[in-house]
């Protein structure tokens, strides 16, 4: 029955019942973290051969090259012949990073204020204001960027098609607008694909800012977990046909597909965007860790032997989602408290609770031993309207672990939800 259709009495005999198994859940001392979307320890075991890729000092020599030396400071023409092949694009769009692909998207900014874009007037850092757009719910980690850097975020809803074109193509008609970040494919958290329409008037846009730029980032471009691989469009195509060729810079990474903390990543951006920036990126470094570059092409080989790695990934990851999805709808759907996107990819499910409910019932989740991550996180500057988005992040934990860690969730919700209607 529907708590909001409850009589105070029923109310009333909910709560305490919920409270004490509330109060049962608190006593077991659990330690869960659903915190942030880490493979699991499976997941990192399976691909441990890639510590094995390179064997002997002559595996290293690739290219007529010592991957051990200096050298190539845009990676190895190996390296961005594989990214290239996975983003669509080519090689020659492609600079190959290091483990973080996040590391590559906050020097693309950085470099904005401190020198300015290829098509900036001036740095950012002189400009009155610099304000970016927030497709939200969205990544945290993007808008604690643009937070740091003092941008003023303007928050754009999300739907199901990707964000809102209406208020992007309203909101770019003002020069301060510098840019916006875009996670296109499973989004941080909801799981939304771009439709093939929203994309096409991404690309098709006409800024009011010059040195406009799309943050691009395609993390999740090859991580089904339910279902046959989604091919997406290549957007430095589509932004160079649409006469905007400069103005994306696209980013990926083996993050989840190797190992989080020892991958390569890839900023994918057009030749004179790659002149301009790697000229700047030439002061700072000698260049990202080639030998990892090649290691992981000679384990991962190419776009194909990599998706029938993903296969290996989804077969841990979807019992870890169905776990989470059958709790809901068991233990939450009946209720009327909340609702919830069913992802078939990515590395999150995002959970609206009724208005109000976000902070009380993680608060109550910390209390009985489940950390998450932060109600307001996939807002800017922290700060959900409506206190009602929750990121789950499933695939860290053991199946039979977050089995107990989403008990431990539906009940908090359910506690939180009572007690603000009894109120």
């Amino acid at each position: 029955m529907e708590y909001a259709k409850m009589t105070p009495q029923q109310l009333q005999a909910e709560y305490d019942a919920v409270s004490a198994r509330f109060q049962e859940l608190k006593e077991k001392g659990l330690k869960l973290d659903m915190s942030r979307g880490k493979p699991g320890k499976a997941q990192l075991d399976m691909v441990s051969d890639l510590l094995s890729a390179l064997t002997d000092p002559a595996d290293c020599i690739v290219d007529g090259m010592d991957v051990r030396n200096y050298g190539e400071l845009s990676g190895l023409p190996c390296a961005k012949a594989y990214f290239a092949e996975i983003l669509g694009c080519k090689s020659e769009e492609c600079f190959i990073g290091g483990n973080a692909s996040l590391n590559l998207m906050y020097d693309t900014i950085a470099k904005a204020y401190t020198h300015g874009l290829l098509h900036s007037e001036k740095p950012w850092a002189k400009l009155d204001k610099v304000k970016f757009l927030c497709p939200s719910p969205g990544y945290d980690r993007h808008f604690k960027i643009s937070e740091s850097f003092g941008m003023e975020m303007i928050t754009i809803p999300m739907t199901a098609d990707g964000p809102d074109m209406d208020a992007v193509e309203q909101a770019i008609q003002d020069p301060a607008v510098k840019g916006m970040w875009c996670v296109p494919k499973y989004s941080n958290p909801e799981g939304v694909i771009y439709s093939d329409e929203t994309i096409r008037r991404i690309a098709g846009m006409k800024p009011a800012a010059k040195d406009f730029v799309l943050m691009w980032d395609n993390a999740y471009c090859i991580h089904e977990f339910d279902g046959d691989f989604v091919p997406f469009p290549d957007i430095l195509s589509l932004c160079r046909e649409a006469g905007n060729p400069d103005m994306v810079f696209e980013y990926a990474s083996t993050s989840k597909v190797t190992f989080p903390g020892a991958g390569i990543s890839v900023m994918a951006t057009s030749v004179d965007n790659m002149k301009y920036m790697t000229g700047l990126m030439s002061i700072q470094t000698i260049s990202y860790d080639k030998v990892n570059q090649l290691r992981h092409v000679r384990f991962l080989k190419d776009k194909a032997h990599t998706l029938e790695l993903m296969k290996k990934h989804a077969a841990i990851m979807k019992p870890k989602f169905d776990a989470v999805l059958e709790a809901l709808d068991a233990e939450i759907a009946p209720l009327g408290i909340a609702q919830w996107k069913r992802p078939k990819g990515g590395y999150f499910i995002s959970v609206d609770t009724m208005d109000g409910l976000a902070k009380r019932t993680l608060a109550l989740c910390k209390e009985a031993g489940v950390v998450m991550t932060g109600a307001g996180a996939t807002f800017p500057y922290g700060v959900d309207p409506r206190d009602r988005n929750i990121r789950i992040a499933p695939s860290l934990p053991p199946v039979e672990e977050l089995e107990t860690a989403i008990q431990v969730f539906c009940t908090c919700l359910r506690l939180a939800a009572l007690e603000k209607l009894m109120a």
